[in-house]
């Protein structure tokens, strides 16, 4: 199995690559735009349902009265990663999250979704004051704080990709070993995994932005 994202386009003598991941994730995106717009003429309550379903994990961490400000953001990262972990076991395609760098700049998005969602809640005076309180402990809480910031990014990078890579690892590795009959509950289990992926990164950034929010009201 061969674990690296494979170059399927190459412009400007190379120095523009387009990988395997990078295109599965354009099929993707488009896959999930269609969906959307299919169920939203032809089967709205089953959108409102998905979209109700989001809302109710949202507000579990977030609270209901504010859980229609973060749902957009959270919602569309829990199902762009869910259909990311899962669409891997479909001929032809490669899951985006088995390469780091998608895992990578999910985490970002959600490292500057926290300051955006905190500066947003209170502005910028208060939500930097709030993150350098207390003031007299200025030079040992302002690199803590730093370190716990870029720590928890690269946790949530390393902890989808390890996940996924190790998943999709197995599955191959027993693929290889047993009859195909055996491979159909290899899948579901490699969907499951995916979907459960999908679920703690959401529920992670729900909480680093809660977090946030929570602070900037201190």
């Amino acid at each position: 199995m061969n674990v690296e994202p494979r170059p399927i386009i190459t412009l400007f003598n190379g120095k523009l690559v387009i990988t395997n991941t990078v295109t599965s994730t354009w099929a993707m995106m488009a896959i999930i735009m269609s969906v959307v717009w299919f169920l939203s003429r032809r089967y709205p309550t089953a959108l409102e349902m998905l979209m109700d379903f989001v809302t109710d994990l949202v507000a579990d961490v977030v609270g209901r009265e504010t859980a229609h400000v973060y749902m957009p953001f959270l919602g569309t990262l829990a199902i762009f990663i869910a259909v990311g972990n899962s669409i891997g076991v479909v001929p032809g395609f490669v899951s985006p999250t088995r390469d780091i760098n998608t895992p990578a700049a999910l985490a970002l998005v959600v490292f500057f979704a926290v300051h955006y969602f905190g500066v947003k809640a209170k502005g910028w005076l208060q939500y930097l004051k709030d993150l350098a309180s207390p003031l007299y402990l200025l030079p040992l809480t302002l690199p803590l704080e730093l370190i716990g910031q870029l720590s928890r990014t690269l946790s949530l990078t390393l902890r989808l990709f390890g996940n996924i890579l190790s998943g999709e690892m197995v599955v191959a590795v027993i693929f290889s070993l047993i009859q195909p009959l055996i491979q159909i509950p290899l899948v579901s289990l490699n969907l499951f995994t995916g979907l459960l992926q999908a679920y703690i990164f959401a529920i992670l950034a729900m909480v680093y932005i809660g977090a946030g929010v929570a602070a900037s009201n201190s």
